[in-house]
């Protein structure tokens, strides 16, 4: 992990904020169990044969950015999103980084009727549970803040609790760890972790090592149609964009440009293959 990076910072006092955290992991199991059965957030993705999926966000605010809509409605921004043609949700959670309010997910999630993402910082199976407490049908497992155990752990948490997890990545290192731990479902961050800036061509150039059987997203940087019909053309199933979502004076309108660009059946050099992967 880069050093002095906003990850860095967010990623510890989530950890602080684990370590305090006394209640009893295999009570917190059964009570994840016994929720309502998630959407499937995975197959929402790649079952859509209109094209391009879009994960739409709901999102506040962000370290680099700031302010980025601070009194959004969840609920009836979800259902514009909806109306645009999005395939899924994934909405902030963090309230110290992110603004994010309490219901948020919650409220997103009953608006549109979507699967949605908790987008969170994972760092322990407690982080898991909570995810399909508060009604999440998948999780973010961010490679460059987990140990391999962490990441391998955590996703068989989650495959127990019936959720999915999307394994984000930022390089070929984190991608190849992301399908050592068996990752499925995977999304390529364009965002520099060290800066937040963000690097428009690094979804492309890591979208022929993705195996063509993995759910591939690309995240970030993602501003408009051109930049929806480039990721399409390299291969990807999906685009998770927030930003400039959050931001369009029509949300419905603006998923909408995105979405359902054609796609290949495979990617252009065939993929990684799966074969030796076990």
């Amino acid at each position: 992990m880069p050093r002095d990076s906003y990850l860095d910072a967010i990623v510890a006092a989530h950890r602080a904020r684990s370590a305090g955290d006394r209640r009893d992991l295999g009570l917190l199991v059964a009570q994840a169990q016994d929720s309502s059965p998630p959407r499937g957030f995975a197959r929402s993705l790649a079952g859509r044969n209109e094209g391009l999926s879009v994960i739409a966000e709901v999102k506040r605010r962000s370290p680099s950015r700031g302010a980025l809509a601070l009194d959004l409605d969840p609920g009836a921004l979800a259902r514009s999103y909806a109306a645009g043609g999005a395939a899924a949700l994934s909405v902030l959670t963090d309230e110290d980084h992110f603004g994010a309010h309490p219901g948020d997910l919650a409220a997103a999630r009953a608006g549109a009727g979507l699967p949605v993402l908790r987008k969170d910082f994972t760092v322990s199976e407690a982080d898991v549970c909570d995810a399909r407490l508060m009604g999440a049908d998948a999780v973010l497992l961010i490679v460059a803040a987990l140990s391999d155990d962490e990441v391998g752990r955590f996703a068989a948490l989650a495959g127990r609790l019936s959720l999915d997890a999307l394994v984000e990545v930022h390089d070929e290192a984190e991608l190849e760890r992301a399908l050592d731990a068996g990752a499925t479902l995977v999304g390529v961050n364009q965002r520099d972790l060290t800066t937040f800036e963000v690097d428009p061509h690094r979804a492309g150039r890591l979208a022929a090592a993705i195996p063509d059987e993995v759910v591939a997203v690309a995240e970030s940087g993602i501003r408009g149609p051109d930049d929806a019909r480039r990721l399409a053309d390299a291969g990807y199933d999906a685009v998770l964009v927030g930003e400039s979502l959050v931001t369009a004076s029509d949300p419905r309108a603006a998923v909408a440009a995105l979405a359902g660009h054609p796609r290949p059946d495979r990617r252009p050099s065939g993929g990684r293959q799966a074969s030796g992967r076990g």
